[in-house]
């Protein structure tokens, strides 16, 4: 025990419930601060006008046409969030083994900036790099005889965060954990005069069984062969983690994020500690999905279990959350 803790009294002249017994004073001595600041929400986009489909999986969301997703962002910004995270949903004809989709100057996503940029000038756009939503195996990089190729999909990805830039992307956050493509990112866009955006590393995303919603949201589910294991951390350890953060940030990352989020806030905790850099976790579709769908069925409290956990993600050292709960969260922390 630190000598910090030795000097602590005992009941009943110590009462540890004297600071609970109002609301003014537990706020008062509160050492962990939610605010709508903490929060980034992730938002999927589809082809269509005026069109919106739920995702069956993920109860309250919905895939949008870039149309709406503008007056979503609206009601982002007046809300006050910081910045939304865009996420598409291809095609299916426009999968292929190369993902050539995903460099296309005209593709979703850049259509999606660059109306938001028009529209919503004064919201953050984050911006996924990964090859999954535009691959015919989806897979985060490309595949060839069943092996993820580690340097040719980097070269793929370099050129999905230059056109993605060019749009007006303000951060790229690469989700596929291939080694190396921090530093291929940041020399390419440095070089093209995008030195300003900004590269929101998936530093720590490891091979979670979470993340199935969202496959189902971007329409990658049934077109995934075999597993995410060869190139998405293994659950088992820490340690690695550690590692994987500090080559991104030698290679250049702004900011690093640990995925998915509740069940390894240790992760959280031990990246912020390590390194002391703008640290971000994400919570992932599954985490929602059970909050969400077990509140539907009454089991739990939507609002409450949702403040609750996106403090502990503060609490254990999260700088801001992504979470499909941000507009819910927003206006319960606004009074709105």
């Amino acid at each position: 025990m630190s000598q910090r803790h030795t000097t602590l009294g005992s009941y009943p002249t110590t009462r540890m419930r004297r600071n609970r017994r109002s609301d003014w004073s537990r706020r008062l001595v509160a050492e962990t601060k939610l605010s709508v600041d903490d929060l980034i929400w992730p938002v999927f986009v589809q082809e269509g006008s005026n069109s919106r489909t739920p995702v069956a999986s993920m109860p309250g969301v919905d895939r949008l046409s870039v149309d709406l997703f503008v007056e979503a962002l609206k009601q982002a910004r007046d809300l006050g969030i910081p910045a939304v995270a865009i996420f598409p949903e291809v095609d299916a004809a426009k999968k292929t083994s190369d993902a050539r989709e995903a460099y296309n100057p005209d593709n979703l996503v850049c259509r999606a900036i660059r109306a938001a940029k028009k529209s919503v000038p004064g919201i953050g756009i984050v911006c996924d790099v990964a090859l999954d939503p535009f691959n015919a195996d989806g897979h985060d990089g490309i595949v060839r005889d069943g092996e993820i190729l580690n340097d040719e999909s980097i070269e793929v990805m370099t050129r999905q965060a230059l056109v993605q830039s060019e749009a007006g992307c303000d951060v790229q956050a690469p989700s596929d954990m291939m080694d190396g493509r921090i530093g291929a990112f940041r020399k390419a866009m440095d070089a093209a005069g995008y030195q300003h955006v900004q590269i929101m590393s998936y530093a720590a995303k490891y091979a979670s069984a979470f993340y199935n919603p969202f496959r189902d949201a971007i329409g990658s589910s049934g077109a995934l062969k075999g597993d995410k294991k060869t190139y998405q951390m293994d659950p088992a350890n820490s340690d690695e983690a550690l590692r994987e953060v500090g080559h991104d940030i030698a290679e250049g990352a702004d900011m690093v994020m640990v995925k998915p989020g509740l069940p390894y806030l240790d992760i959280v905790r031990r990246v912020k500690d390590a390194f002391g850099v703008p640290t971000y976790a994400y919570q992932v579709s599954g985490e929602y999905a059970m909050l969400r769908g077990a509140a539907d069925r009454g089991w739990l409290d939507w609002e409450k279990v949702l403040l609750e956990t996106l403090s502990c993600f503060k609490r254990a050292g999260c700088d801001g959350i992504l979470t499909y709960g941000a507009v819910d969260a927003a206006r319960l922390l606004r009074g709105k």
